[in-house]
């Protein structure tokens, strides 16, 4: 029987998600400002986003398959976790110095594609190394540090800005502040991640490593096969990530359009309204951050499913508010009810869906589980450039607003979910 782990051994199994973080962060807060600084139209964004959809619809499951697969004096898990954070730090250097539209994109692959072989182990560790009952607790703990390790990323330009006075780069060019940051976080990415994995004892496996059988049968056999409320948790994933797909691709240009009033990516403002939208982007980590120590707390007296259902219904509104702000302070209180909603998407779908998992194909059902957050994203970026041109007007503050929308549809979705019950 797997034996509970103390708070500090938590701690260490999940710090490395800190690094994971950064590079999410970096990407996220300033990939759609880096497409417009090498020249990107507002309904060209999803469609350039469309590496990242792909790269995790293909990584993820993949990587569970193999490392279920693996056998080594390093363990399953490990080796992937260590040679995902290497790749992504070079992809994280190289990508502030893009010169082109393409390139750009070609790295964002790599990122996005080394990032997930690095993320999905962690996922997997700790359904493996953890009893039933700390299911939540350690997925709320890696709510936690990716909370933490975004809050340093996402203000990690302003910082440069502020705090050091890194000079402003050229017209046109990729700023200063962000090359930075990129360079920071490359290397916060591969030091927490060797914490991790040279901290924590991975469990061996109670059985020998599965028959190999093609990767593409076995993907196929783990669909048919597939617990009934993994598909209702699918939903959930589903309808919040697409809304994330909004927020995250939009909320940065729209802040510095919408609240800042630039006119175009030449205004100082610009800038200004970016490094803002980071400070957000890092407010809204740090009540991640938070909340996540009260989600330790009540994850084990109220259930799941409540709790998820209130936090996207909090994030849906923070978002539904931004036609309404016209000023960058309400923003910090848009993006704290934001920072509850996510604390509880990092966390509470796979709490609900570890109990339901067949011990021997935990990697290669938490990879399957991430086509519910990749293949709505890879709708988006196939769709959502129609929708702006089209629907929007290329408003972005329009498209957070229906991300907002969409976190609500999860919301109404989760409870339709049937909990499994939890067993040591």
């Amino acid at each position: 029987m797997k034996q509970p782990l103390s708070f500090w051994a938590l701690w260490n199994m999940s710090f490395g998600f800190c690094g994971l973080q950064f590079g999410w962060s970096l990407q996220g807060a300033n990939m759609t400002a880096i497409y417009e600084y090498l020249g990107a139209t507002p309904e060209r964004i999803p469609l350039l986003w469309l590496a990242s959809s792909l790269s995790g619809l293909l990584v993820q499951p993949l990587i569970g398959h193999f490392s279920d697969h693996t056998r080594s004096r390093f363990g399953r898990r490990r080796p992937f976790m260590l040679g995902g954070a290497i790749l992504s730090a070079v992809a994280l250097v190289l990508m502030p110095n893009s010169t082109s539209i393409w390139m750009a994109a070609a790295l964002l692959w790599l990122l996005d594609a080394a990032i997930n072989t690095s993320m999905h182990p962690f996922r997997a560790f700790v359904a493996e190394t953890l009893p039933a009952s700390q299911h939540a607790r350690g997925f709320a703990m890696q709510s936690l540090f990716i909370g933490l390790g975004a809050t340093v990323a996402t203000a990690l330009p302003w910082i440069m800005t502020n705090w050091f006075h890194v000079a402003a780069s050229a017209e046109k060019t990729i700023p200063a502040s962000v090359r930075y940051a990129f360079y920071i976080g490359a290397a916060a990415f591969v030091g927490a991640v060797v914490w991790t994995v040279s901290t924590t004892r991975e469990l061996p496996p109670d059985e020998a490593a599965p028959p190999r059988t093609g990767w593409l049968r076995a993907l196929v056999r783990a669909v048919a096969e597939m617990p009934r409320v993994m598909w209702q948790i699918g939903l959930v994933q589903a309808c919040s990530w697409l809304g994330l797909f909004c927020f995250f691709l939009y909320f940065p240009t729209a802040v510095a359009r919408d609240v800042f009033g630039a006119a175009d990516e030449k205004s100082p403002l610009f800038r200004e309204g970016l490094e803002w939208a980071g400070l957000c982007f890092s407010l809204f980590s740090v009540v991640t951050a938070a909340f996540s120590f009260i989600l330790l707390a009540v994850s084990q007296r109220v259930s799941r499913r409540t709790i998820h259902t209130a936090c996207l219904l909090i994030g849906a509104a923070g978002l539904a508010a931004m036609p309404a702000i016209h000023s960058k302070w309400p923003l910090l209180i848009s993006m704290a009810a934001f920072g509850i909603a996510w604390a509880s998407i990092l966390s509470m779908p796979y709490a609900m869906l570890a109990g339901a998992l067949p011990p021997h194909q935990t990697g290669i059902y938490m990879g399957l589980f991430n086509l519910f957050i990749v293949v709505p994203q890879l709708t988006g970026s196939l769709g959502f450039g129609w929708v702006m041109q089209h629907l929007l007007g290329n408003s972005r503050v329009s498209a957070v607003v229906v991300g907002g929308a969409l976190l609500a549809a999860g919301a109404i979705a989760t409870q339709f979910v049937r909990e499994e019950k939890a067993v040591a």
